[in-house]
């Protein structure tokens, strides 16, 4: 898919989808953490407060301290939906954030919701901005959040390049995306059926080409970050997806999916299909974190 095209259509998902999902979901538009051992009702309590946990071990996980003196003071959200990892970091820290997102709908979405939060102004704000070009000059940012927005970068060396040109030295990166899996030694790319399967999700979600945790390690280590630490945590969102599909299939859903457009109801129709990617081992739920020198 032609650069432009695939920026359009990702801004036009979101602006079509956004309305929908907060209606159901709330605020964060993101996969929530679960701990495998607990049963997981079907109230969305229970799931927004798991979409806030992933807030939590992603922090948890970078190593930034729970002491809001000792946390981060300046932060881009690159790719920020409506603003849910922002304002919660803002609260959290007493953090200026910064979002960007390719959907006029969200920044105006996430601005809105930061003004009624007394957030706006100089703590919180939102933009419409691209992630491969941010308006941000060099070192900005103590910490630089991508909350599953890697997934839609036609340019992974690009997109981890400018992560890092805004980050300030010192600063902690973390990137929550959805990966491939790792290829094995004598393997030079996925097989035939993988392709397929997730050539069927990126028509959907205006993804481009996916790429594995190991991709990201070496695009970290070819620009000297530090600290690069990785994690699998498929086995903790596995409740994820089986759930907004039945909250799609619920009145509330199916009567919002109609009135949202076909951009929103393709994304649903293929919905099971990151399940099955799950349960087969295709699809990684990744957490990567590093730490650019001092």
């Amino acid at each position: 898919m032609d650069p432009q095209e695939l920026k359009q259509g990702i801004a036009e998902l979101y602006d079509e989808s956004s309305g929908v999902w907060e209606d159901i979901w709330g605020e964060h538009m993101h996969h929530g953490f679960y701990n495998p051992d607990d049963q997981v009702s079907g109230s969305g309590s229970d799931h927004r407060a798991a979409q806030i946990r992933m807030l939590q071990e992603a922090l948890r996980f970078a190593g930034i301290s729970e002491d809001p003196e000792k946390g981060p003071k300046t932060v881009v959200d690159v790719g920020c939906g409506i603003g849910g990892s922002s304002r919660y970091i803002a609260r959290k820290f007493g953090a200026k954030c910064q979002g960007i997102t390719l959907s006029p709908f969200q920044a105006q979405r996430a601005n809105a919701l930061a003004e009624t939060e007394g957030l706006a102004d100089k703590q919180v704000s939102f933009q419409v901005a691209d992630a491969l070009e941010q308006p941000f000059p060099d070192g900005q940012f103590d910490l630089v959040w991508s909350m599953e927005s890697g997934e839609h970068m036609p340019d992974k060396r690009k997109f981890v390049g400018e992560l890092a040109r805004v980050a300030a030295p010192g600063a902690t990166i973390i990137i929550v995306t959805w990966c491939h899996r790792v290829l094995g030694p004598s393997e030079e790319s996925l097989q035939p059926w993988e392709m397929k399967h997730l050539k069927k999700i990126c028509d959907a979600y205006y993804l481009p080409d996916w790429c594995s945790t190991a991709d990201y390690v070496n695009l970290l280590e070819s620009l000297s970050l530090q600290d690069i630490k990785t994690a699998d945590w498929s086995q903790y969102v596995a409740p994820f997806w089986p759930a907004v599909i039945r909250s799609a299939l619920t009145w509330k859903g199916l009567t919002s999916l109609l009135r949202s457009g076909m951009k929103t109801i393709r994304g649903a129709l293929v919905m099971p299909l990151m399940i099955e990617g799950y349960k087969k081992g295709l699809i990684k739920f990744a957490i990567i974190t590093c730490r650019k020198p001092e």
